[in-house]
């Protein structure tokens, strides 16, 4: 169903039936949590205490544009699979989620670079309104790429919302903070900063050998502190707890509010679209989504870049793997902010 009011697809009751698997005494986190429809929409969502919408973007534009490869467009799919049939219980029962829906990517019939570029940028411009549309209401938006291009929007949407910059930290081998030579996935914070919506940005296992002379030094030039992986994960110089303290004072100091990014790339053997077999374990980065989403003025979850057709065992697996860490990482989200 499309609803002409809000910039994104809604996701019905008879999609979310057909996803449902049910059991005779048993009760599936897809059965508590909330759909929109033509009589309920975003405010009476809030009213009627819901706190997050999930939002998924099915595309792999912003990848190909940045010389990459695609497959993002079912990482969607394959978390509410898996997400929908997560048993509602006593430790999360679902009663704050919502289902919002689809930002539909727009056309590009040409895959060129210059026309993937342009088509990214009409990207920006849905994902922008959708997510416009989740944090007026009150909600806070859990973003599933797609491409980390969409990092962009959802900082520009939050930025004209709160009428202040972002802090964000971002777990991912790279910076995502190449130049800006038109959009694609490679480049959305460095956007971001230029316009003016990203005055606080760190990134959390950064790779050494994965980021090229310009991204660094551009990134050093705006006083953007990274944490390499190599530091903390293999020459064991840091760890990630003291890491993640470090961040977490550094965006509470920017007294701004926070996003919350993090591209699958950065988890080993992960299929993504720069998929790596030297990255950090899924507990790893659970633990990081747990540790920054407790942060108070969180004001959205990006998950970016999962690719379940990447899988070197096939489309099936991509898709039960990615399901399932995709699932976790947005339960780590939730319960961390139960108490707040």
């Amino acid at each position: 169903m499309s609803n002409p009011s809000y910039a994104f697809t809604v996701f019905t009751a008879d999609e979310r039936d057909t996803l449902l698997q049910l059991r005779a005494g048993e009760v599936r986190l897809g059965e508590r949590m909330g759909l929109l429809t033509p009589a309920f929409d975003l405010d009476e969502a809030y009213q009627q205490g819901y706190r997050y919408a999930l939002l998924g973007v099915p595309e792999d534009i912003g990848p190909r544009a940045n010389l990459g490869l695609g497959g993002a467009t079912l990482a969607w799919p394959a978390l509410l699979s898996v997400l929908l049939n997560m048993q509602s219980n006593a430790f999360m029962s679902g009663e704050q989620l919502l289902i919002a829906g689809t930002v539909q990517p727009p056309a590009c019939s040409n895959p060129s670079t210059e026309n993937l570029r342009e088509a990214c940028h009409q990207l920006d411009l849905r994902v922008k309104a959708a997510v416009s549309d989740i944090i007026e209401a009150g909600l806070i938006p859990i973003v599933i790429g797609g491409g980390h291009n969409n990092a962009l929007p959802i900082i520009q949407a939050c930025f004209e919302h709160f009428n202040q910059p972002l802090a964000v930290a971002n777990l991912d081998p790279h910076s995502d903070f190449r130049a800006r030579e038109g959009r694609h996935s490679g480049n959305p914070f460095r956007y971001a900063h230029q316009q003016g919506a990203l005055s606080h940005y760190t990134v959390v296992g950064l790779h050494e050998q994965k980021n090229n002379h310009d991204s660094l030094t551009a990134l050093t030039q705006a006083g953007f502190p990274f944490h390499t992986l190599q530091s903390w994960a293999w020459r064991r110089t840091h760890t990630l707890t003291n890491i993640l303290s470090e961040v977490s004072q550094y965006l509470l100091k920017s007294d701004s509010p926070i996003g919350l990014e993090l591209d699958v790339d950065a988890i080993s053997n992960m299929p993504s679209s720069a998929m790596t077999a030297c990255g950090v374990g899924v507990d790893d980065a659970l633990y990081y989504v747990h540790r920054l989403a407790a942060l108070e003025k969180v004001s959205y979850l990006h998950l970016a870049e999962a690719a379940p057709e990447r899988h070197p065992a096939g489309l099936s697996a991509g898709q039960k793997v990615c399901g399932q860490v995709l699932a976790e990482l947005i339960c780590a989200f939730v319960k961390a902010r139960l108490v707040l």
